[in-house]
């Protein structure tokens, strides 16, 4: 079985969505296996975005993120990081179709509810960044 990382964004806890979020993914099928809500620190957030924390945007990301809680989850289920995706819609809120996460509660492409790991590599690494071993049920 498939899992990947979640992580309602701080717009989706500011909004009070978590509840409808975790609903449509529920609804979609998916087993959840491990949630908790954390404030994310500087490391934590270079670490986890380090693709893009040299780019000029990075402090912007790093402020949002940290601006308050999120709640991380992970998913499981088959084809869950695939599926998952197409249940959030693109990126970029203002991109996504309505009926998607995103297109229905979004705003741009930084304030869009959800972070979704993009592979079965990244949702590995990035799973073992936010939760040990022993947190996650299966």
């Amino acid at each position: 079985m498939e899992k990947t990382l979640i992580l309602l964004k701080p717009d989706c806890v500011e909004k009070r969505s978590m509840g409808e979020v975790i609903s449509r993914f529920e609804k979609a099928g998916f087993t959840l296996v491990a949630s908790k809500i954390l404030s994310l620190t500087p490391a934590l957030l270079r670490e986890h975005y380090a693709h893009v924390a040299d780019k000029p945007f990075y402090p912007e990301i790093e402020a949002f993120m940290g601006s308050r809680p999120v709640m991380a989850l992970v998913l499981a289920g088959d084809g869950v990081i695939d599926r998952v995706r197409l249940l959030l819609g693109p990126t970029d809120s203002t991109q996504a179709a309505a009926g998607t996460i995103r297109g229905d509660m979004g705003q741009d492409k930084m304030r869009n509810m959800v972070h979704a790991s993009d592979s079965a590599e990244n949702a590995e690494a990035e799973i073992k960044r936010f939760f040990q071993a022993s947190e996650l049920v299966s």
